[in-house]
């Protein structure tokens, strides 16, 4: 997804590691705008100047920075609110997928002809995973939380082995 109304914005951007591999989280003045997951910071900023081709780009080299640290700590513990606002940009299909995606509690999973049926559209299955795919904000809107209708896991835009990667980790703390 591009965002043409990202022209003439500035959006700060930091990256960081956890055990998903390497993070850039991007803010724009009214929120979060992009959670990416990667191999590489280069990757995660090369992916982010696509999805945002207008925008001024600033390294925000700050750490400690809220936007940065709340949504850091919320790859750590998913069961804990996100107190940061989103700026999320989509169709309006993406949007209402996306926030059907944000009602499923951690730990727990959904599938895709689940998300089409609670979406009054139950022939929309392969809409709901082409929106799940253009999702720009990883884990924070719990795309990997959506499952094939067997239960079995499918693709993920930040590949497969990440995707099961959060599954575990959010249902070893669910069992906590």
């Amino acid at each position: 997804m591009t965002a043409k109304n990202a022209q003439d914005e500035t959006i700060q951007w930091q990256t960081g590691h956890c055990y998903l591999g390497e993070v850039l989280v991007a803010c724009t003045p009214r929120g979060v705008c992009a959670v990416l997951l990667g191999d590489t910071a280069d990757e995660l900023v090369e992916d982010l100047a696509q999805r945002f081709p207008r925008a001024e780009l600033i390294h925000a080299n700050d750490f400690r920075a809220p936007w940065f640290t709340e949504v850091m700590n919320y790859l750590i513990d998913s069961r804990k609110p996100l107190s940061v606002e989103l700026d999320v940009r989509g169709t309006d299909f993406q949007c209402r997928v996306w926030q059907a995606l944000q009602q499923i509690p951690s730990g727990c999973s959904s599938s895709y002809g689940d998300i089409a049926q609670q979406l009054g559209l139950p022939s929309a299955s392969r809409a709901v995973a082409g929106a799940c795919a253009a999702n720009p904000l990883a884990v924070v809107v719990p795309c990997h939380r959506v499952l094939r209708g067997d239960g079995s896991l499918s693709g993920y835009r930040w590949g497969v082995k990440r995707k099961q990667a959060v599954l575990s980790h959010e249902q070893g703390l669910s069992d906590r």
